[in-house]
């Protein structure tokens, strides 16, 4: 392989727009992990944050679950069976099927500050806090919990917690929520990959096809 030839290789980045609360998401990085793992080169994700609940935020920001979001009953029942299908397909066991009562922007502005600060444990927090929601039922939303995972894994907790409370964090987070918007992103999740998009908690044979064309 040339040297030009192996940089490319080395530069492919996916990125995976995604919202913690969203069990097709979870799915998705299942299916992903899958299609990582057959791979023969490395596969560079890159996580991008997306905001699901937009739309049932009240004007502090806070959620406001008798807002209506365009969701009925049918729709949770619906989806509550796609994934316990998707469940049986990429063999994951999960606890929850939907969690609607549960906020994720404290938990997305968290991983954002490990991805800056401890660059090198990201990827394991970022699966710990889904596996927290989906496995342990635990919600993620709530600062102790967050700061839980991150004990775990050496990263200080009173600094976790001083990056949750950030104003200016917050308001990187929500450009992060506008670009995922701007860019055309309407749900999740949504793999991108030069100028290509997979939506929903899809195949790794799709997501195969997505990258390598």
């Amino acid at each position: 392989m040339s040297h030009d030839a192996q940089t490319e290789t080395e530069s492919e980045t996916l990125t995976m727009y995604a919202d913690y609360v969203c069990p097709f998401c979870y799915l998705g990085e299942a299916s992903l992990e899958q299609y990582r793992e057959r791979r023969d080169e490395p596969l560079a994700v890159e996580w991008h944050p997306f905001d699901l609940q937009s739309d049932q935020r009240g004007p502090d920001g806070e959620i406001d679950t008798t807002a209506d979001d365009g969701k009925d009953e049918d729709y949770y029942a619906q989806a509550k069976e796609n994934v316990e299908r998707l469940q049986e397909e990429y063999d994951v066991e999960m606890s929850l099927s939907i969690a609607t009562d549960v906020d994720s922007k404290n938990a997305q502005q968290a991983a954002l500050y490990v991805r800056e600060a401890y660059p090198e444990t990201f990827e394991t927090f970022h699966e710990a806090v889904f596996d927290a929601l989906w496995q342990d039922e635990r919600d993620i939303g709530d600062p102790d919990v967050l700061a839980d995972i991150a004990t775990e894994m050496g990263i200080d907790a009173d600094d976790l917690r001083a990056a949750i409370a950030d104003d200016e964090r917050e308001e990187a987070l929500e450009e992060q929520f506008a670009e995922a918007k701007q860019t055309g992103v309407t749900g999740v999740p949504t793999f991108a990959y030069e100028g290509y998009a997979a939506r929903g908690a899809v195949p790794p044979a799709q997501l195969e096809r997505l990258v390598e064309g």
